[in-house]
């Protein structure tokens, strides 16, 4: 049975929001401004995010609301009825609650009945995983249809009191890199058994992944202290504790992520000659990577090892959009099908790569019309 994307939709919150007004929305840490931040904007190229936080720092929407604000455009794209979907599948890094799964939280908002329920938790690849969830299910016959939302609120973390939270502790580079790379957002993706009854589906050829957790330590989390160790935030006395060590901030250990550039191109080799394809044979690449130095790096390894697909079929929207983690793929491909130019036939090469313990996302899918 084939699986097919027929509908997309996206929620970016609030406006655009420029590299110069960054610091006027997450505040400055200590009243100062931060003396790293023009490096990694400059690394990364991104020019415009969102936030669904105001200068006040207070939440404007709700993690669940934006994904339910996402879930609904793509219900409203869709020849779909809401009380007609039989899975709701979601992804998020962080949901609003710790408990329970985001799935239960995003199906109460948009006013779902009696569907099958599905949460991936990760973080950037989780999307994929949320997605692979839906797309086995219909092909396995359990269901016709499924919608699958992806989405991340990261701008929470980086109020400037998270980080003067600290006690007797400066705050480290590998503490403040996310702070310039991520922002918030969702998307959303209509899978059924059938092409849309009218314009442009998408045939989902086959999604695949490949772990790296047993060969890489992590590279990004939540929950760990800026010494590491087995210490984790719930083995303090008091969750004020474990804010006052540093054990709430979301880190990147930055010496360990060159790596992902090497095992995602490693995946994609592997992916190629596993599914008999040529790069040739690719008309489009949509490649979630979270900066501007990790595209010139992986443009590097591609053509030595002879497998470069020219970089006019590579589509991108992170300058504008931001890096909104697990929801940057979706955001990706909704714009993409909106904005760009493709025909019946055309392939589509998808790539997501993830540096939490480095996980890889690869997904193959062909343009049909009806």
């Amino acid at each position: 049975m084939d699986v097919y994307i027929t509908s997309t939709g996206n929620h970016l919150p609030g406006p655009a929001i420029t590299n110069e007004q960054i610091e006027q929305v997450l505040g400055l840490i200590n009243g100062k401004p931060s003396r790293l931040k023009n490096k990694i904007l400059q690394s990364n190229g991104i020019k415009t995010r969102h936030y669904a936080i105001n200068e006040q720092q207070q939440t404007t929407i709700s993690n669940s609301a934006m994904a339910a604000l996402a879930g609904n455009e793509c219900i409203d794209n869709s020849s779909v009825a809401k009380n007609a979907i039989q899975m709701l599948s979601c992804a998020t890094s962080q949901g609003d609650l710790v408990l329970p799964g985001f799935g239960s939280m995003v199906q109460a908002e948009l006013d779902l009945s009696g569907v099958e329920l599905h949460t991936s938790h990760g973080i950037c690849s989780s999307s994929m995983m949320a997605l692979k969830a839906a797309f086995t299910s219909i092909k396995a016959g359990c269901n016709n249809n499924a919608l699958v939302i992806a989405s991340e609120l990261a701008s929470r973390l980086f109020k400037h009191t998270r980080y003067e939270a600290l006690e007797h502790q400066e705050v480290d580079f590998n503490a403040e890199f996310l702070r310039w790379m991520l922002s918030d957002g969702a998307g959303a993706l209509m899978l059924e058994d059938t092409p849309a009854t009218t314009g442009t589906s998408l045939r989902i050829d086959w999604i695949k992944s490949y772990s790296h957790a047993d060969v890489y330590p992590t590279c990004m989390s939540v929950g760990t202290p800026k010494q590491g160790g087995d210490k984790t935030w719930q083995d303090y006395p008091t969750y004020s504790d474990a804010e006052k060590d540093g054990a709430l901030l979301l880190r990147q250990d930055v010496r360990l992520l060159d790596n992902i550039v090497n095992v995602g191109v490693q995946g994609y080799l592997k992916v190629l000659d596993e599914q008999q394809l040529s790069a040739n044979s690719i008309d489009h690449v949509l490649c979630h990577y979270s900066s501007k130095y990790f595209k010139s790096k992986i443009f590097e390894l591609l053509n030595m090892a002879n497998c470069m697909i020219p970089e006019d079929r590579w589509y991108t929207n992170l300058y504008e959009r931001g890096n909104t983690g697990c929801a940057s793929f979706f955001i990706m491909l909704d714009e993409f099908l909106k904005t760009q130019s493709y025909q019946a036939g055309d392939t589509i090469f998808c790539m997501v790569p993830e540096s939490g313990r480095f996980n890889c996302a690869y997904m193959h899918l062909t343009v049909v019309e009806k």
